[in-house]
Order: structure tokens, then sequence, then C-alpha cells
């Protein structure tokens, strides 16, 4: 048998393993670790993590968080938030059989020139009327668009992680009438606001 030539094959290019934080909002918390041949490989791939791994709170599983590496110094990856989103499985649990699901999609700017997308659901207790779905929808549209306006980028994605914007919806539309559950079920950074500076 003829030796096999080796000429033309690729040696493999050594991976070195790089450590990645989550953005400034989750305090550049570690959430993983990858292997790249270069820093510059890194750039823009994007990972996602659920944030009970953030907080270690076992009732944070089903919110998964969309992170975006931006920089790379030495062997430390730093991410930008990209979005949110609550798993399928959850959001099925919440409908009921006679009850009324609405959904609002907002497009807002935060006060620091962030532009952000923030998909709102809410479920109520009993079958509602097509006017009192409108109205439970522009509360959604009123809360989300003033919490843009009075905070920045971070601050918004913590009370909407978080579930405080969910909350304030959730106060204000039961007077409406009788809510279930309010969620932020997904949420999508549309437009950053200036060069990304992390770390």
């Amino acid at each position: 048998m003829s030796q096999r030539s080796r000429r033309g094959v690729k040696k493999p290019v050594a991976k070195a393993t790089y450590k990645i934080l989550a953005s400034s909002a989750f305090g550049h918390a570690e959430i993983g670790h990858t292997m790249a041949s270069s820093p510059e490989n890194l750039i823009g791939r994007t990972i996602w993590v659920t944030l009970y791994s953030l907080t270690n709170d076992p009732s944070q599983q089903h919110i998964k968080l969309l992170f975006q590496i931006v920089k790379v110094e030495g062997d430390t990856a730093y991410t930008v938030f990209k979005g949110h989103d609550l798993a399928r499985d959850y959001l099925r649990s919440l409908v009921r059989r006679g009850a009324s699901r609405v959904d609002g999609i907002f497009d807002v700017t935060t006060k620091d020139g962030y532009r952000m997308r923030v998909m709102v659901l809410a479920i109520t207790l009993k079958r509602a009327q097509t006017s009192q779905e409108k109205a439970i929808r522009k509360i959604m549209g009123q809360t989300v668009e003033q919490k843009a306006q009075q905070l920045n980028f971070d601050e918004l994605v913590q009370e909407i992680v978080l579930g405080k914007v969910a909350s304030e919806v959730f106060n204000a539309a039961r007077k409406i009438y009788p809510l279930r559950r309010v969620e932020v079920r997904k949420s999508k950074v549309l437009k950053l606001a200036a060069p990304l500076i992390a770390g």
C-alpha cells in the first residue's frame, strides 16, 4: 500500500478558552466559557442563558436571555444584552380555557437612546370583551412608554426581565378587568444608542 500523502492537509488550529461575561445590566456576571482560534472569531457570537443561571432562583428558569459578544480583552469576552424570551411551555401553562389572551407589541426609546421592542401578554380570569381588551392593551403601551422615558437602557432591561414592568401593567389593567397574569413575554433590542464600550 502506498503511503497517503500529507501534502495539503491543514494542521489543526490551536484554540483558546474564553470566559464570557453578561452585559452591564447583569453586573458582568460570568455566563459561561467558549473556545475560539482567535478573539476576532468571537465578535458577534450570540449566547442564550437562563436568568436562573445568573440568580440561582429556580422560579426564573423560564426566562431566557440573549447576549452578543462585542469585545474581547485577554481571555475575557464582554457582551451586550440583545433581548429575552419566555419558554414556550411556560407561556402555554398560563392560558386557561374561557379566558382571554391580550397581546401588545410596543417599540420604545429609552432615556439614553436605545430602541427596544417590548411584547406584553395579559391573561384574564374570564372572557373579556373587545373593548376591555383594547383598554388593557392601551395601558400596556402607556406603561412601557412611560418606563422607557424614565429609565436608561440597563434600568429598563432589569425592570423588564425581573418582572417590574409586568407588575405595574397588572396593577393598572386589573382595574379594567380581572387578570390572572401579565408577562413581558419577549423583548428585542432594535438599535444601540452609541458605540459599544463594555467592561
